[in-house]
């Protein structure tokens, strides 16, 4: 089974009040999950990479041979298919775990950058666990 995530990490200030938003998709487009959850002061890649995280936590649930992600993080897609290298020592270990978790997944990974108006609802889940300030638990 291919599962289409859409993952999104916002921050309010940069660094500042953080969240996160997940929706899991399946190959017709019916969602088949979603979360959420508020992540405390952070910057907006390090939400990024915190959606992402935990969007890989969620899929183990899941028979899931196939895993597409997409998001809006031009940064993160890049870092992670290798175009762009991870610089900032804060980001090295978001990207490293992410790493080590892919490389005990038993599913094919691809990451995809689309625009902000394709992630509206991560986007809108991101911006709710910010509000709520339900804390993330996955």
């Amino acid at each position: 089974m291919t599962i289409l995530a859409y993952t999104d990490g916002a921050s309010r200030g940069n660094p500042g009040e953080s969240g996160v938003g997940i929706v899991l998709k399946d190959e017709l487009g019916n969602v088949i999950g979603s979360h959420f959850g508020y992540i405390g002061q952070a910057t907006n890649n390090i939400a990024e990479y915190t959606a992402l995280a935990t969007c890989l936590k969620l899929v183990k649930e899941i028979e899931c041979d196939h895993l597409v992600v997409h998001s809006d993080s031009e940064l993160m897609v890049r870092q992670l298919n290798g175009q762009y290298k991870v610089k900032d020592e804060g980001l090295k270990k978001h990207f490293l775990h992410i790493q080590k978790i892919l490389t005990a997944s038993p599913f094919q990974f691809a990451i995809k950058h689309v625009p902000r108006e394709e992630n509206h609802e991560a986007d809108q889940l991101a911006n709710r666990g910010i509000d709520t300030k339900k804390r993330l638990n996955v």
